[in-house]
């Protein structure tokens, strides 16, 4: 399962996913992170630039061009959970500590 999780301080989960600095995408098979990818995704400089739905955009494109199956983050506004649910991605909101742990738990 290719799992997207927003990165904090110390490589926990971060605290939202829409302004996230920082994005791991990880492949998790049989429990266990078989690739994990740091992006420097900056999100939280790009969120207020652009036109109206041009943010959404910009993060939908990235899960795609990942294949990105599911998302771990501490939070989440319900512009992005509704589009991420029409894109077919399991969402995962409220997740705190290890980043990696985090992964390898959603795709159980």
């Amino acid at each position: 399962m290719i799992i997207a999780v927003s990165v904090g301080p110390e490589s926990t989960v971060g605290e939202g996913w829409g302004r996230a600095h920082d994005v791991a995408v990880a492949d998790v098979q049989d429990g266990a992170i078989v690739t994990w990818e740091d992006h420097a995704v900056a999100w939280d400089i790009a969120h207020d630039e652009g036109t109206d739905g041009s943010h959404h955009a910009r993060i939908a494109k990235f899960l795609r061009e990942h294949k990105v199956q599911a998302v771990v983050t501490g939070h989440m506004g319900d512009g992005m959970v509704r589009m991420l649910g029409t894109m077919g991605i399991d969402v995962n909101v409220g997740m705190t500590g290890d980043a990696k742990a985090a992964a390898v738990a959603v795709a159980r």
